[in-house]
């Protein structure tokens, strides 16, 4: 039986916002992500503005999805 060894669980943890920060630094440069037909942006007065990359969010776990599926194999 497996036992939890959270010296590993650090580093996946570690690697996966690496991974998050990579990602943002980078969204700036793909002009498609966050822009996409679906995404919700509603200005609510003046100074604010709620935004939620519903469609992004898709088609990010998609991809994400797929490329989890291809390495178990």
């Amino acid at each position: 039986m497996p036992y939890f060894n959270p010296g590993k669980a650090l580093i996946l943890a570690g690697i996966v916002l690496v991974a998050a920060g990579t990602l943002l630094t980078l969204m700036g440069r793909f002009p498609f992500l966050g822009h996409l037909p679906g995404d919700l942006k509603l200005n609510l007065g003046k100074n604010t503005t709620f935004y939620f990359p519903f469609t992004t969010s898709i088609v990010l776990s998609v991809l994400l999805s797929l490329i989890v599926s291809f390495l178990r194999r």
